[in-house]
């Protein structure tokens, strides 16, 4: 316990040394989520865009109060053009165009939350999270506070006509912004169009922090047997309960470590006798619990996570993929699939050891909505040595590339909760108990130059071009 609360103070002395700091870090973007119920703001109009819908139309213009905006490349260029209803933007025989249109707005107040909203039809559109695209820029004395901006959230179909999308957002202005510039933006339409039917900035109540309050464990049982290391476990909850944390994660093969057994020989059904005992822990405590546990199911063994919820209740499990040598050659049966699943604060998912080693995992997990990703792992997350990359900068680097939260439990090294910039908010440097501390999960901060990763990443990958990546090995990479 003294390791606990020693954590604990060291890291919210950090978080809040982080806080204070906020508004003087350069690209400093705000907190965002989906629009709340509007609100003026005193000294502002309730609509600050011009010509919303683009009814009105001005000579040289295609729609008064907007510019338009295409590629340098000529070839690259669409055709945009005003129509009934709105904006058209296409390209026929250039898949590649790109364009749009932009409004700068003013007066903007920092600190103030405004809400966005875009509608548009997009039709014969390949990927419309690709080519239609809403963002918004802050500016401070008509300099961009951060280059790349922020897209808006979405696009999403409303209704029965799947065409028919929709942007919303909330957006809080950084203390130095006095304006915006937002930016109606079409990539490589193909053979396809869009047309912008109206868009809107209005000033409305900021969204509330989604806060939580993540533990890891650091824990190696020796000259042990299973119960007495599930009893070793569940008083690691029982911690966690009297710390108020939100969920809290195991290592790896909870039953196994530091006893004389094999995984297979520790293999149990699940439901059964040790998740029932793990579930008693997380029900008693009012917190989630990932653990790691040896499943059998029928002539099959897995190694397997569960996810058991506040009430106790199994809420999901699973099944590791990815089986080095010393699991393989004794039977156990890979997983198969990648489940992400929704708590009472967020979107999460499980990953086992040595899937840390392919970064298909991560990336799958972020592509379904998993915002953080815990790993019970045996090993290892050492720091870097004789200057090859370890396991701890291997995890940073996941979690960087994939905008996600990161939390392994390990027996070889040190357990960490790593944030989306790949930083590590808290890690027990060599000692055991619970180490824990709280994130805010509608936080979006951006990477230097690059932007809010979690939203751009998907919208530039490139799938079609990653057919290699897919089918079984034919032959040696030598």
């Amino acid at each position: 316990m003294r390791s606990s609360v020693f954590v604990r103070a060291f890291c919210a002395a950090i978080l809040c040394v982080l806080a204070a700091s906020q508004g003087d870090r350069p690209g400093k973007v705000g907190t965002a989520q989906a629009a709340s119920p509007e609100q003026k703001s005193a000294g502002q109009p309730s609509e600050l865009v011009t010509n919303p819908d683009f009814s009105r139309s001005k000579a040289g213009q295609v729609a008064e109060g907007w510019s338009v905006w295409t590629a340098e490349v000529e070839g690259a260029r669409p055709a945009i053009r005003a129509v009934p209803g709105g904006v058209l933007v296409e390209a026929p025989g250039r898949p590649f165009a790109v364009g749009g249109l932009r409004q700068e707005i003013a007066p903007v107040q920092g600190g103030q939350a405004y809400a966005i909203e875009v509608t548009c039809r997009a039709q014969h559109i390949a990927s419309p999270l690709r080519s239609a695209l809403v963002r918004l820029v802050w500016l401070a004395r008509g300099k961009a506070v951060h280059p790349a901006g922020m897209y808006v959230r979405g696009p999403r179909a409303e209704g029965k006509d799947p065409t028919q999308l929709v942007f919303r957002d909330v957006l809080v202005a950084p203390p130095e912004a006095d304006g915006a510039r937002l930016s109606l933006e079409v990539k490589w339409p193909g053979a396809g169009s869009v047309v912008w039917q109206r868009a809107s900035v209005r000033p409305t109540a900021p969204p509330p922090p989604r806060k939580v309050k993540i533990g890891t464990v650091y824990l190696r049982p020796s000259n042990s047997t299973p119960q007495r290391n599930l009893k070793a476990f569940c008083e690691q909850i029982d911690a966690a309960g009297r710390l108020g944390l939100d969920i809290v994660c195991l290592p790896e093969a909870i039953t196994l470590v530091g006893t004389r057994l094999t995984g297979p020989q520790t293999a149990e059904p699940i439901p059964g006798p040790s998740t029932e005992a793990l579930a008693a822990a997380a029900k008693r405590n009012r917190l989630w619990v990932v653990a790691g546990l040896y499943e059998r199911d029928g002539p099959q063994v897995y190694n397997t996570a569960v996810l058991l919820d506040r009430q106790g209740r199994l809420a999901g499990k699973y099944r590791k993929v990815h089986l080095p040598r010393e699991e393989w050659d004794k039977g156990v049966t890979p997983g198969c699939e990648y489940p992400v699943f929704d708590t009472d604060f967020g979107k999460v998912a499980i990953q086992i050891c040595y899937d840390w080693f392919f970064p298909e995992v991560d990336m799958i997990f972020a592509l379904k909505g998993a915002e953080v990703v815990f790993a019970p792992t045996w090993g290892t997350t050492f720091a870097d040595r004789e200057g090859r990359v370890e396991g701890e900068n291997v995890f940073r680097v996941r979690a960087r590339d994939n905008g996600i939260y990161l939390v392994p439990s390990v027996y070889d090294g040190s357990s960490m909760v790593i944030d989306p910039l790949g930083r590590v908010l808290v890690s027990n440097k060599g000692q055991s108990g619970v180490f824990w501390c709280e994130v805010d999960l509608n936080q979006r901060e951006p990477l230097w130059w690059v932007g809010y990763w979690r939203s751009i990443g998907p919208r530039d990958r490139m799938p079609g071009t990653y057919g290699a990546l897919g089918g079984d090995p034919t032959r040696p990479a030598e």
